[in-house]
């Protein structure tokens, strides 16, 4: 594995799901691992979960670890090749990406999708310049397109809770107030397909994801009918993704918002979301407040699958 940016990059899922687990039950077995080695993590969007994990996780592994918010303190980036720079943007991703490579062993990078252009987004102009320039593996921490250590995260979740070999997992869109990116619900199909799940996606007619995401998927458009039976419900909003209405909010249906009537009509399900969660837009105060949300347990696992991944390139680079 020379980067981590999607399930695909893992040579074996089943073996990269037990030592997350191997690491949940000894977080410390692995603490020389990472010495003298530096884990810098670049943000160039909000975080609260990815922060902490990520670099707890590098900690676990004995790594010196930097945090660098990119808006906060660096200047600000051109990532658009052969333009004038006479604007207020003093420093090239093409300069900044190779001098961040020099100074440590693995770089995270997380870095949203801008909804301004639908073909920078999904060629993943900022996640790729890192890969292309860097000179060491990089770690998506959420690109325009996907969250890899979220999903991983889910998976481990619903590992642990599943009362069946292969359950049932629903991905259900519900309302938000603003746009947001695709990547958790496309990096989250991805998982779950790789997994062997029982998928259903259901959202309003007009929120389709992009095929490519979708694996040959029919999506359910009745979201009653889609909960029915499921074992675990995984909602989330996502803006449109169709080229006419790329990055807009085209429907705020508060019917969509998972609450006790949706949850009633299934195999008595576990609820998740990746969090941070609009209350009472995409899930009712009594749902996420039941005994059936697992969001807390999956946020903890976030540690465990950044912790499961960095192993992984560490052995990489100390056998080199």
């Amino acid at each position: 594995m020379k980067h981590f940016t999607s399930v695909k990059d893992l040579d074996n899922l089943e073996a990269a799901l037990q030592l997350a687990f191997e690491l949940k039950k000894a977080p410390y077995k692995y603490q020389t691992l990472g010495k003298n080695k530096t884990l810098l993590l670049v943000f160039f969007n909000s975080s609260l979960r990815t922060r902490l994990s990520t670099q707890k996780a590098g900690i676990n592994l004995g790594m010196n670890v930097i945090v660098f918010d990119i808006n906060e303190g660096g200047w600000k980036l051109e990532t658009e090749t052969g333009v004038i720079m006479d604007g207020d943007k003093p420093e090239h991703i093409r300069e900044a990406v190779p001098v961040i490579g020099k100074y440590c062993d693995i770089i995270g990078v997380r870095s949203f999708a801008r909804f301004q252009n639908k073909a920078d987004d999904y060629g993943e102009k900022i996640l790729q310049q890192f890969i292309d320039y860097a000179g060491v593996p990089v770690v998506s921490m959420e690109a325009a397109t996907r969250h890899p250590l979220q999903s991983f995260a889910d998976l481990i979740t619903i590992e642990e809770y599943k009362t069946v070999a292969r359950p049932k997992v629903v991905l259900s869109w519900a309302p938000h107030p603003r746009a947001l990116p695709q990547a958790v619900p496309n990096s989250f199909i991805e998982w779950m397909v790789a997994a062997g799940y029982e998928l259903v996606v259901t959202h309003p007619e007009g929120y389709e994801l992009a095929p490519a995401f979708m694996n040959g998927l029919t999506p359910e458009y009745d979201q009653m009918k889609a909960f029915d039976g499921a074992d675990f419900i995984y909602a989330k909003n996502w803006a449109a993704c169709n080229d006419r209405d790329y990055g807009k909010v085209i429907s705020t249906d508060r019917s969509w918002t998972v609450a006790a009537r949706q949850m009633a009509v299934t195999n008595n399900a576990k609820f998740m979301h990746c969090l941070p969660v609009r209350r009472n837009m995409i899930v009712s105060d009594e749902v996420i407040d039941s005994p059936n949300s697992i969001v807390i347990p999956e946020a903890e696992n976030r540690l465990f699958s950044a912790q499961a991944v960095l192993k992984l390139l560490l052995d990489q680079i100390n056998a080199q």
